[in-house]
């Protein structure tokens, strides 16, 4: 048998690498999609006239990390949250941005427990990140970008709350 065959799983990329090809590719779509390392911190809103704002809020700036919200301007009538929702964070250096949950106000310790298996952290990472790629994928394709995205003025300055 040849070496080739002999060696399959080399030819084939692993989870982990999946993973971080996924971190990536998010990063790219997010850069493209908003460019969120060129915002200051703030509240921002991206409308298509589709009913379906989109809201952004750069949390924090780093050197080389940002702190990211992204979810729609709607609101769960379970949660009294908006939904969906992202917390992301940007690596900038590294040009890699992960979803670090999709609950909102929840930390991954909040959903899986204390003292979850590190395959069921990771499974869950890797939902949480290909949810956020199809999503960045579809505002996309709605029409979102950066000449969409405006900042979002305090309430009760003529703006929409947010």
């Amino acid at each position: 048998m040849s070496a080739v065959l002999d060696n399959r799983n080399s030819l084939l990329p692993g989870r982990f690498e999946f993973l971080m090809g996924l971190y990536a590719e998010n990063y790219h779509r997010l850069t493209r999609l908003f460019a969120p390392q060129q915002l200051v911190p703030g509240r921002y809103i991206s409308n298509v006239d589709d009913g379906l704002d989109v809201h952004l809020h750069v949390q924090e700036c780093h050197p080389y990390t940002l702190e990211l919200e992204l979810t729609y301007g709607f609101v769960d009538a379970h949660t009294g949250q908006r939904a969906p929702s992202a917390q992301l964070r940007m690596y900038t250096d590294a040009h890699v941005a992960e979803a670090l949950h999709c609950h909102p106000g929840r930390h991954l310790w909040q959903v899986l427990g204390p003292f979850t298996p590190a395959h069921t952290v990771f499974q869950h990472r890797l939902r949480m990140n290909g949810f956020l790629s199809r999503w960045l994928e579809y505002l996309v394709e709605q029409g979102h970008s950066t000449g969409t995205l405006e900042p979002l003025r305090e309430q009760g300055k003529g703006d929409r709350p947010y």
